[in-house]
């Protein structure tokens, strides 16, 4: 009887010591399988009243609206410009882009912004486990100034840090009208090379300007070079018919890629950047989104664009990811109604307000050029609610490395993991906006602009620029429309504002570059 006792309590003692040492860690953020995924959607030129959720009415976006009413919607949120290519390159790089003298609009056939040695919110991910991935707009350059179209095209985003790129090299208005996979021009074919020139056309190829009988789009301004689509574009090209896309099939395809890199990589930690083209110009929903508003084709592609993110998070819900999946939502700068293309914005806008109730738009240093719709979601761990904190795109590369455990930050990007989380609404004491190489301070409720030559408004696009011969210094919390320049009824406030500005900034922000717009 003893004897039985004794191996029936070493049996129960093996067997708990074992249980003991093959129980599963407590899961953390160290862990590959409890690592959250990471998705930027990025739209283009969507304006802060462009959605239900910052007041539209004239524009149906319930699930762009879902994302805000279930996350914390940001109501200072910015980007560090109101133009395209320098807040992409704040978002990827954590760097105020006034610090890189290139990084303003760029034509097609730029070389790559982003040095290849240099810290990129991908490659931060990829030191701590994450798969890397980029589907639509690039507009960061590509190669090294003299791209050859027809061979592997590099550097570019594979070599700043994405696992995966399916880009288009620019913007849907300019040349080459073609899709890119990981460095390849998809469906090209070799007899027919592609050739891209933004100076001068090529031999007996049409024009905008030159043939209008073969345009099912007029051109308003700057949009008077090669045709691809009937749709004139900016600057020439010539060969690559068979890799030429469909302009109205672009929402569906970058839909399509950016669900199979969801999919492929579901197994493991991965950050998508999926970059929308919508609302740029040229507009062109596709026909199932035709009509979808009153507004024209802006209003119709804003639908189309909330469709995609709606299917986008089916996706991860069929996948069984949205839990654990963390989506930032915004925009690389404000809105524009008439961008080079008549296409009805102008006559059908009614009483829809793209800019909500902010002064400016895209190209601006008012409010409506840097102040975006910017969400943040993750379901079952942020909470519901609205956040009035500073925050701003370049701060996504530091929060997000504090948020996967990296040790990596960017220059100019604080680190606002708690304010991004909902946690906090202690956001950023000061911030940089800049556009068209224009820079102000944003500090507290205060906005100071510094004089700046050039005209008031933009008549082509029907924007005010911020441009003026005094010093403006609004405070926004209370003039929210920048209506009331109080620089002469503050002027220790004014002098604040300009030395925590020039402290920043340095001495030559005054040397400004025309502004061309594209």
């Amino acid at each position: 009887m003893k004897f039985t006792n004794y191996w029936c309590f070493m049996i129960v003692l093996l067997f708990t010591t074992f249980s003991c040492k093959i129980k599963e860690p407590k899961s953390n953020l160290s862990t590959e399988k409890s690592k959250p995924n990471i998705v930027v959607i990025y739209m283009d030129d969507l304006g802060y009243g462009d959605i239900g959720a910052y007041g539209a009415t004239a524009i149906k976006t319930p699930n762009i609206d879902a994302l805000a009413e279930n996350g914390v919607k940001f109501t200072n949120g910015y980007a560090t410009s109101s133009t395209c290519t320098p807040s992409r390159y704040a978002l990827l790089t954590g760097q105020y882009p006034w610090r890189n003298k290139n990084a303003k609009i760029l034509p097609g056939t730029a070389p790559l912004l982003i040095d290849t040695a240099q810290l990129t919110l991908p490659k931060m991910l990829k030191t701590k486990g994450y798969r890397t991935g980029l589907v639509g707009k690039w507009h960061l350059g590509l190669g090294n100034g003299n791209v050859d179209w027809n061979k592997h095209i590099a550097p570019g985003p594979n070599e700043v840090g994405f696992d995966y790129s399916f880009i288009m090299a620019a913007t849907q208005d300019r040349v080459p009208t073609v899709f890119i996979e990981n460095g390849k021009v998809v469906g090209l074919d070799p007899e027919d090379p592609i050739q891209v020139n933004y100076k001068k056309n090529f031999d007996g190829e049409p024009t905008g300007k030159d043939n209008p009988e073969l345009l099912r789009m007029k051109w308003h301004h700057g949009h008077n070079s090669s045709i691809v689509n009937g749709i004139p574009r900016i600057g020439f090209m010539k060969g690559g018919k068979s890799a030429r896309w469909v302009d109205e099939n672009m929402a569906d395809t970058f839909l399509v890629k950016a669900q199979r890199f969801v999919k492929k990589h579901k197994n493991e930690p991965f950050f998508l950047y999926y970059a929308m083209q919508q609302p740029h110009v040229p507009r062109t929903p596709n026909p199932r989104f035709v009509g979808k508003t009153d507004l024209g084709p802006r209003g119709d592609v804003i639908v189309e664009a909330d469709y995609c993110i709606g299917q986008f998070i089916n996706t991860l819900k069929e996948e069984g990811l949205l839990e654990s999946t963390i989506i930032i939502f915004s925009s690389d700068n404000g809105p524009v109604i008439n961008d080079g293309y008549y296409d009805d914005a102008v006559e059908k806008l009614g009483d829809h307000k793209p800019w909500g109730p902010l002064r400016g738009g895209k190209y601006s240093l008012f409010e409506a050029g840097t102040k975006v719709p910017l969400i943040t979601y993750w379901k079952g761990v942020i909470q519901p609610g609205v956040s009035e904190a500073l925050v701003c795109h370049v701060d996504l590369l530091s929060s997000l490395a504090n948020f996967v455990g990296s040790e990596l930050r960017g220059p100019d990007s604080e680190n606002l993991l708690d304010v991004f989380l909902g946690k906090s609404q202690k956001g950023r004491d000061h911030l940089i906006i800049e556009a068209t190489s224009r820079t102000a301070l944003r500090k507290g409720d205060w906005i100071m602009i510094p004089p700046y030559k050039g005209p008031a408004v933009n008549e082509q696009v029907n924007i005010e620029l911020g441009n003026a011969d005094v010093y403006q210094l609004y405070n926004i919390k209370e003039d929210v429309g920048q209506k009331n320049n109080l620089a002469e009824k503050h002027p220790e406030k004014l002098k604040e504002m300009i030395d925590d500005f020039t402290r920043i900034r340095g001495e030559g922000y005054s040397s400004i570059e025309q502004l061309e717009l594209k």
